[in-house]
């Protein structure tokens, strides 16, 4: 087994990619950074304890990840119809794309698919208007990510 390239780090060109988000419909990464930052999340699984907890943070403080200037994508290998679900139960009203096929690509790009498990690792990518990683965070399975930090990166995007 290939062991996975290292995650991007900040000042890398973040790839560009298209996935469908849980209700079907196409978001490509460079049509979004055209217009605003984006923050690329990627969690392991659906309906999974510390994926839902993040997932809630996310929906809980939506003003500080969707805004005039900012996007949330949160990205995962499950399926459209799986992400749809979950999003559902828990009234997740922000784009979960799938990166189910070819299974993990976009997550093998960034740096974070586990390919033990062919899931995703929690990395967060802030990927700028001019399509490159300004702030990043990875952490691994098991380890509830801080959101805290993102903020202060979009406003030192802002300058």
């Amino acid at each position: 087994m290939t062991p996975a390239p290292s995650p991007l780090a900040v000042g890398d060109v973040a790839p560009d990619f298209s996935l469908r988000d849980q209700n079907g419909a196409e978001v490509t990464l460079s049509e979004l950074t055209a217009q605003k930052n984006v923050v690329v999340v990627f969690y392991p699984w659906a309906f999974s304890g510390i994926c839902t907890g993040e997932l809630d943070e996310i929906r809980d403080h939506l003003e500080r990840y969707v805004t005039d200037d900012l996007q949330v994508l949160c990205v995962s290998c499950d399926a459209v119809f799986s992400n749809r679900a979950w999003a559902d139960i828990q009234g997740y009203f922000f784009p979960l794309l799938s990166d189910a096929w070819p299974h993990g690509e976009v997550a093998r790009a960034y740096g974070v698919l586990n390919e033990a498990n062919g899931a995703s690792l929690r990395g967060t990518f802030l990927v700028g208007r001019d399509g490159r990683v300004a702030w990043t965070l990875v952490n691994g399975p098991g380890e509830p990510r801080d959101f805290t930090a993102i903020p202060s990166a979009v406003a030192a995007l802002a300058g």
